[in-house]
């Protein structure tokens, strides 16, 4: 036990610290969003009670969780029942939210089906478009759609 915490007490003292107080200085939160296509070829958008607009799905990842079971997990709490091919990895994007820095991991879902229970955080979804999404869509959904439809080139920011 005695060499544990000797251990522990040098790993805080040979950068712990240091890192603690960068995390406060500037914090890193970690999310990660989908675009989810139906057979159709229809991208779903989800209009959440915490924000106005339409928006891919998603959210944040725990301590310790990888990305994709996080996904996973989101989508089933927003949407419920979520059936398609593998996950395809699109890319990992920034985005400053006040004082911390939002990481997001993007992945895509083809040849979904959706089987949607409205709850507190998302009302409702829809199926539209991708290269029309319907008003109301956020800038960063509206920036991921355009890459996807080819329209624009990739960028690094949400």
């Amino acid at each position: 036990m005695r060499s544990w915490i000797m251990r522990q007490l040098r790993q805080l003292a040979s950068g712990g610290l240091a890192m603690a107080v960068k995390a406060l200085l500037g914090p890193t939160v970690l999310g990660a969003s989908a675009m989810i296509f139906d057979r159709d070829g229809k991208v779903l958008l989800a209009r959440h009670s915490y924000m106005s607009g339409w928006s891919l799905p998603g959210g944040g990842i725990k301590r310790g969780e990888p990305a994709l079971r996080g996904l996973l997990r989101e989508l089933s709490e927003e949407l419920g029942v979520v059936r398609s091919d593998p996950p395809q990895f699109v890319g990992i994007f920034t985005r400053r939210t006040g004082w911390a820095t939002n990481v997001v991991v993007m992945y895509r879902l083809m040849n979904a089906e959706v089987e949607f229970r409205s709850n507190f955080e998302v009302r409702e979804i829809v199926f539209a478009d991708p290269a029309n999404p319907p008003a109301g869509t956020s800038a960063g959904t509206l920036r991921r759609l355009s890459e996807h439809t080819g329209q624009t080139p990739p960028a690094p920011f949400w």
